[in-house]
């Protein structure tokens, strides 16, 4: 045992590495045991000692260090940790985001005599209905599907003369021109024989870019409902209207679905986690799917126990229809499974690229009374092409990205009430709706009811900046829509992006090879403007370009530097003038609040010179 004296030695608990602890149980060693250790040879026993206890003490400083800085998600640096934190707060890893866009459709049919007059008009009894399901594909092997039936027979189609006799100059037919929605990705279907019960299963799917599960079944037919979270036990489902006549030609002022509250309790989440996805079950039994669903009010209105007056309680009316199974584990069965996977890594595609189309199917409303030689005829001239970028998918989310999206869910509690409140939303939307790459909320404040004014960008198959379709905006507005103010109005509008080009000179010390320097120099430009992504309404500072460049070695000055603005085929045509924007101070380049900025191509769009 140690006596007194040594026991009120002071300790320094700042030394928490390798060579400060050892420096401390050396100078610990010469004072209080100085006859009987006097060897501090490095090749010494007693220095090997030394060594391996300050070795020790550096190891659990370390991770001492490195567990308090994981367990906040202000310090975390661990990316699957950084996601553990950030579901505490809310985030929900939305899985792979989905392209989706619209597809022109074109196919010729036969024209008919109408009236005594001979005139001709288009044979609308061969207009087909093109089924959801077809496969459109790039050249490449990038498939969409056809979300939903497209009618050519149908007041939004257009119309015009395709052929004409050559002699009498009398239509032969017509093309019809109609449009669908596509979403990237192919349906899969898998089967899971499930064993005996256990308490909250989990399956893992063999798809690795499952955008959506489709359904989920097991071979008595019982159906699995999919929600945010196995405490959620109602639905909203869409049932038919049997009001209304879907045979009349006077359009109905009924909608043609109802929506109805459904209680599920077989149910599951979808979870995404280190690149695979799998589906979580409750913990509920067959055995227990009798019981009492919907809570009894009584026993959460009055909670007398035995006194003659009730307490104010706070009162949550969903309570009503809580259970505590969190969902039935299926057993003994087969589940069935189909869900929607991306066939390719990135799904975003250009203008008039979709080459080809399988599984097409076509319906036609009285297809026994037709020429079935004109109906084949009909079905072969199927032509197709997307006019405009079908985009929507985005990277992955970085580190920084979820920690903000993360705090901005725990604050807006899926509720659009501030600006804030209306960016959490917006980037968490499911990835099934699409994704967009950046957004800006402004009020209009020359608008009756204060609109807001959505501006949002997507990114293409290049990972470049360009415009969102009209089917993510849509997709954007109605998701919004679910969760805002009911004196809100909005608008999702196109962000502007202007392409900027850089131009720099540098001085080099003379002692270092000036050419590398630069290029050095342009790797470092290239790699900064590659990496990071501005925010619409975010301006360029000179001085960041000018950090980036003063941890180059060997570079001495930077002479000359200039922001230029690219035009041309490949760059956007948002009219931008730099010097009117730039400060008097000539530091900055100020963004306006629908604009963002973009260096498109950092390889050709930075240069640099020797000065």
């Amino acid at each position: 045992m140690p006596n007194d004296k040594k026991r009120k030695i002071p300790i320094n608990y700042t030394s928490r590495e390798f060579n400060s602890i050892k420096s401390d149980l050396v100078n610990y060693a010469k004072r209080y045991y100085p006859d009987t250790f006097q060897d501090y040879n490095e090749a010494s026993f007693g220095s090997l000692m030394l060594d391996t206890v300050a070795y020790v003490g550096d190891v659990l400083s370390f991770y001492l260090d490195y567990q308090v800085n994981e367990s906040f998600l202000d310090t975390a640096n661990n990316y699957d940790n950084i996601l553990k934190l950030a579901k505490q707060l809310g985030y929900k890893k939305t899985g792979v985001p989905i392209s989706t866009g619209q597809v022109s459709l074109y196919v010729i049919i036969p024209s008919s005599v109408v009236g005594e007059d001979v005139s001709f008009e288009p044979d609308y009894s061969y207009a087909p209905i093109l089924k959801r399901g077809a496969i459109f594909s790039t050249i490449s092997g990038v498939p969409f599907t056809l979300a939903e039936d497209v009618n050519f027979n149908s007041s939004s189609t257009e119309v015009v003369t395709a052929e004409v006799d050559p002699i009498t100059g009398n239509p032969l037919s017509y093309a019809i021109k109609a449009y669908g929605q596509v979403i990237s990705g192919e349906v899969f279907q898998e089967e899971f024989i499930v064993g005996n019960y256990e308490r909250f299963p989990r399956i893992s799917l063999n798809g690795n870019s499952v955008v959506s599960i489709d359904s989920v079944t097991d071979s008595s037919g019982n159906i699995y409902y999919e929600v945010d979270y196995l405490s959620q036990d109602t639905v909203y489902i869409a049932v038919r209207n049997n009001n209304i006549d879907l045979s009349s030609q006077v359009q109905d002022t009924e909608p043609v679905f109802i929506m109805k509250q459904l209680s599920v309790p077989r149910r599951f989440i979808t979870v995404h986690e280190g690149g695979k996805t799998f589906l979580q079950f409750g913990f509920g039994s067959e055995d227990n799917t009798s019981a009492d669903i919907v809570t009894d009010p009584n026993r959460l209105g009055i909670n007398m126990h035995g006194r003659d007056y009730i307490q104010d309680v706070s009162f949550d009316p969903t309570n009503l229809i809580t259970t505590d199974k969190l969902g039935l584990a299926p057993s003994n069965t087969t589940l069935t499974v189909t869900y929607r996977q991306n066939g390719a890594s990135n799904v975003n595609i250009s203008a008039k690229t979709l080459t080809s189309v399988t599984n097409q199917s076509f319906d036609f409303e009285n297809i026994g009374a037709l020429n079935s030689s004109k109906v084949k005829s009909v079905v072969s001239s199927l032509e197709f092409e997307n006019e405009n970028p079908i985009v929507g998918s985005t990277r992955e989310d970085t580190s920084e990205e979820i920690k903000y999206k993360a705090y901005g869910m725990f604050s807006s509690q899926n509720r659009a009430v501030t600006q804030q409140d209306y960016m959490s939303l917006l980037y968490n939307m499911p990835a099934k709706f699409g994704s967009i790459k950046r957004a800006a909320i402004l009020q209009d404040k020359n608008s009756f009811k204060r609109n807001l004014n959505i501006y949002v960008v997507c990114q293409d198959e290049f990972g470049k900046l360009t415009m969102a379709n009209s089917a993510v905006k849509n997709n954007v507005k109605t998701w919004l829509s679910s969760n805002k103010m009911i004196n809100d109005t909005m608008d999702i509008m196109d962000a502007k992006i202007v392409n900027l080009g850089l131009q720099f000179s540098i001085i080099t010390d003379t002692n270092v090879e000036a050419f590398g320097v630069l290029n050095e120099s342009v790797i470092a430009l290239q790699k900064y403007f590659r990496e990071s992504t501005l925010n619409i309404g975010e301006s360029i500072r000179y001085g960041d370009v000018l950090r980036v460049l003063k941890n180059v070695d060997g570079l001495l000055d930077v002479v000359n530097l200039k922001f230029i603005r690219k035009t041309g085929t490949s760059y956007s045509t948002s009219i931008f003038n730099i010097d009117q924007m730039t400060t008097a101070d000539g530091r900055t380049i100020v963004a306006p609040s629908d604009v963002i900025f973009e260096v498109k191509f950092p390889e050709v769009d930075i240069t640099g010179t020797l000065s």
